[in-house]
């Protein structure tokens, strides 16, 4: 796969808690050096990041993040004021205590929720892959498809795991055609990149690849 196409479909993420605004500036430079789908970023730089960029890239950030157990009116509440501050996509966190006790209905409530709270933009849905059976992975797509939201997502990238080959195949049969599928949490190189897009995942979140990228193109420039 062509580097230029494998960085247009990356979300080009900074979400460490201790990350600083000259570090966002950075990714979001980098972000626009390589034309990534996106920079996915904490809300407080949001309104920042989104004067810096000057609409050259799309800003992404997050919600109920990382555990997904704030209530739904702090979700919405949270998602307006991201819009607000000029967000483009949202990542949103499941209730994953509702998972557990098979409240599906009141998830697929909050996702429709958040997803109104929206305005227009795109809307991914972190499971947390990792902390799921088999059994809530299948009817989590099943009520992401049902929402309305354009994305699932596999991971937040602060739990127990990353994304998976096997979770990114299941999803991709599991959810319906109108949704796409974004493997996050653990992409530590091009290889396995490419995989998770030849499975069948439509985006990337991972904050390595482009070094990785910026890495291999040195060590093309040192072999001439």
């Amino acid at each position: 796969m062509e580097k230029r196409e494998l960085s247009s479909r990356l979300d080009h993420t900074l979400l460490k808690q201790t990350a600083t605004w000259e570090e966002v500036r950075r990714i979001c430079e980098e972000g626009i050096q390589y034309h990534t789908a996106s920079v996915c970023i904490p809300p407080c730089y949001v309104k920042k990041a989104k004067e810096f960029v000057q609409n050259r890239m799309k800003i992404c950030t997050v919600i109920g993040f990382p555990n997904g157990n704030t209530t739904t009116t702090v979700k919405v509440f949270e998602t307006r004021d991201a819009v607000e501050n000029g967000a483009d996509e949202i990542d949103m966190v499941v209730n994953l205590g509702m998972v557990k006790a098979g409240e599906y209905e009141q998830i697929l409530g909050e996702i429709r929720a958040v997803k109104e709270a929206c305005d227009g933009r795109l809307l991914k849905v972190i499971i947390e892959t990792c902390l799921l059976t088999k059994e809530e992975k299948t009817e989590l797509c099943r009520i992401v498809t049902e929402s309305g939201a354009e994305y699932i997502k596999t991971s937040t990238g602060f739990s127990t795991g990353g994304a998976t080959f096997a979770d990114v195949e299941l999803m991709r049969k599991c959810v319906g055609r109108q949704v796409k599928v974004k493997a996050a949490g653990g992409i530590s190189s091009v290889e396995d990149a490419e995989k998770f897009l030849a499975l069948g995942a439509d985006r990337l979140g991972t904050s390595r690849l482009i070094k990785l990228l910026e890495e291999e193109k040195q060590r093309g420039k040192e072999g001439r």
